[in-house]
């Protein structure tokens, strides 16, 4: 990620613009594209200025929205600022958090990389996390590392283990509590919306309800490196991993989609166009991408953070057509794509 001066995020989150007048074909094209796909907004800032803003059906400007499974980029955020406050490190495992895992001969093997890069072998049904101390009981279908697979399992397992770590630092042990206080109130994003579990824990691989600019004020702390004023507010090396695919799957890194064709094409990252036709996408493209087609895109070669909100049923990710309601519907006339929709704001790439 490029640098990139904090003070931009930080006057984003206060200012209350009024919706500008835009005479930008590639704003009318992109915003055409969305609303026809039940589209609801589409906003682009380019080097920190709104180039795009506009909205559909039952978006608008104050209007929050499920980010569904768009929510997990925030985890991987929290995992480099516990890096950098020294609560964990990456490629420890698991077991030395959760008592539980270390008499596991299988189990004790796993790491946080692997928890989160989806390959520690916990395979769990999409769109239904459980309770944070049913998560940790659950078992491995595959050694840790051998394959990817996609589902909320090992969020609410690394939910689990932060609640222990910020317990045994003598801090709220709430992940949702770190995450405000390390990054998201620091940003002006102090009214955002959260879902939390019947026990009253947050959903971590879903859960979190934004705005558009709300949405937005993240991808561009995402583009300058995650810094405020200037300062690295996580762990850089970290926050680097998190852009890195696993062999598993080198379109997921830790948290974010990338654009790189899958080894071993599970059913989730068939859907991903920016994955399968990544050679017509910028190489630093990173995705937070949810049901519905919410979608977080932030491209440091071009300046871009672009978010794109749905209306979408969010009843869908509780039942077997989760899988539907990511990829959208099955007609092409209709159906999202990534990549066509990036190609109306990226005539050409670099």
């Amino acid at each position: 990620m490029s640098r990139h001066l904090g003070r931009t995020v930080l006057a984003l989150a206060a200012l209350a613009f009024a919706m500008p007048a835009f005479a930008n074909p590639a704003c009318d094209a992109a915003s055409a594209y969305s609303a026809a796909r039940h589209g609801a907004a589409v906003l682009v800032m380019q080097n920190g200025k709104v180039i795009c803003e506009t909205f559909a059906g039952e978006g608008r400007v104050d209007h929050r929205m499920e980010l569904a499974s768009g929510t997990k980029s925030f985890t991987g955020m929290m995992l480099a600022a516990a890096v950098q406050d020294k609560l964990l490190t990456l490629d420890e495992p698991v077991a030395k958090t959760l008592p539980e895992w270390r008499e596991d001969p299988v189990k004790s093997q796993v790491t946080i990389r692997q928890l989160l890069s989806l390959t520690s072998g916990l395979v769990s049904q999409i769109g239904v996390p459980p309770e944070y101390a049913k998560a940790i009981t659950m078992p491995l279908t595959y050694a840790p590392g051998e394959r990817f697979s996609y589902g909320p399992g090992p969020y609410q397992v690394f939910g689990e283990v932060m609640k222990r770590k910020l317990a045994a630092a003598g801090q709220p042990a709430d992940p949702l509590s770190y995450m405000k206080r390390r990054f998201l109130d620091p940003l002006g994003m102090t009214r955002i919306q959260w879902r939390r579990t019947p026990g009253g824990d947050p959903y971590l691989p879903q859960g979190a309800i934004l705005t558009a600019r709300e949405w937005a004020i993240y991808g561009e702390f995402v583009r300058g490196g995650a810094r405020i004023k200037g300062k690295a507010v996580v762990d850089p090396a970290t926050f680097k991993a998190l852009f890195v695919g696993s062999k598993a799957n080198p379109a997921y890194g830790l948290t974010w989609w990338l654009p790189h064709a899958p080894v071993r094409p599970d059913p989730v990252s068939a859907t991903a166009d920016f994955a399968i036709r990544s050679s017509e996408l910028p190489a630093d493209l990173v995705v937070a991408a949810g049901a519905g087609n919410q979608r977080l895109y932030v491209i440091p070669s071009r300046g871009l953070t672009i978010v794109r909100l749905a209306s979408f049923d969010m009843k869908s990710l509780l039942s077997p057509r989760a899988l539907s309601a990511m990829a959208g519907p099955s007609d092409a006339a209709s159906r999202w794509s990534d990549t066509d929709f990036l190609l109306t704001l990226l005539p050409a790439k670099n």
